[in-house]
């Protein structure tokens, strides 16, 4: 159990979630069981939504009137954001103005970006931060992984996830996702530049998760050096995603390396098969909890 996972019940973070789709959703499960946040309300937009009669079920607030309820609910520290890039950007100023961390889970790109195993504990004087998009928190330790021992001078990922794992936001939000993972391929990952695909895939049964990574390497490598570089950022994302891992370890080809990974989801909303749910919700609780450890 984390630090802040310590804190005793009246000491717990009051949190909510903007978004009742497939991510808010997800997300919800996460927090109700962990003993650094109250979670205080789910707000989403839609009266017939799954997530919100889920969240009546557990006996969490809930309200169909969007941000504004966000801001009416006293005593916020932390706003999930899971929404869409457009809504986010008009939110994020409210958020700073209200004293509100924001945890964005959309490609908005507000503010800084973080993967928690690889830039997560100096990003909060931001008081937003942005995790990307799902295909960037699977791959770019990988890439990070290759950079420290090798100059990486070009990095592209193919991520493949369920059709049915993804909602209409992240439909909507398909073009900024591609984008903004390209760029922290370079900005948190380290390459000299990057390129990022997702392939959303309609197959009965449903794909679990899976990424495939190419890195363009410069001069002499030594290729064990590169392999256990990635092995130890495949442990540090396990920390908090338990179902990731390698599919293809590290292998030269020519001025390049192959790597795979796929994410096998915890099924707290949907199931397994749904790991980019999985590891961007798990990716969001995991700064939380070190935001929350700086408040003591």
């Amino acid at each position: 159990m984390s630090e802040s996972q310590t804190r005793n019940v009246r000491q717990r973070i009051p949190v909510a979630i903007l978004g009742s789709g497939n991510i808010g959703t997800d997300l919800m499960y996460k927090i109700c069981r962990n003993k650094a946040f109250d979670l205080r309300l789910l707000a989403g937009i839609d009266p017939e939504s799954e997530g919100l009669a889920r969240a009546r079920e557990l006996g969490c607030r809930t309200s169909t009137d969007g941000v504004e309820a966000i801001f009416e609910e006293e005593g916020v520290q932390i706003v999930f954001e899971a929404t869409s890039a457009r809504a986010h950007i008009a939110n994020a100023p409210r958020y700073k103005e209200a004293g509100i961390f924001a945890i964005d889970l959309t490609p908005a790109k507000v503010g800084p970006s973080v993967v928690p195993c690889v830039n997560g504990d100096s990003r909060f004087d931001a008081h937003n931060v942005n995790l990307i998009s799902c295909a960037a928190q699977a791959t770019i330790p990988i890439v990070h992984g290759v950079n420290r021992v090798a100059n990486v001078k070009y990095a592209e990922i193919v991520a493949t996830v369920s059709s049915r794992s993804i909602g209409p936001g992240t439909r909507q939000n398909i073009e900024e996702f591609t984008l903004t993972t390209q760029k922290a391929l370079a900005e948190v990952g380290g390459a000299g530049r990057g390129k990022a695909l997702v392939v959303v895939n309609p197959a009965d049964p449903p794909l679990m998760m899976r990424n495939t990574v190419y890195t363009m390497v410069d001069g002499d490598v030594d290729e064990q050096a590169v392999t256990n570089s990635v092995l130890e950022m495949v442990k540090a994302v396990q920390k908090y995603v338990p179902g990731y891992r390698l599919t293809v370890e590290p292998f030269r080809r020519g001025d390049h390396f192959m790597i795979g990974v796929e994410v096998e989801g915890a099924g707290d909303f949907l199931p397994a098969y749904a790991g980019n749910l999985d590891i961007i919700n798990a990716a969001a609780v995991a700064v939380a909890e070190r935001f929350a450890a700086t408040l003591n």
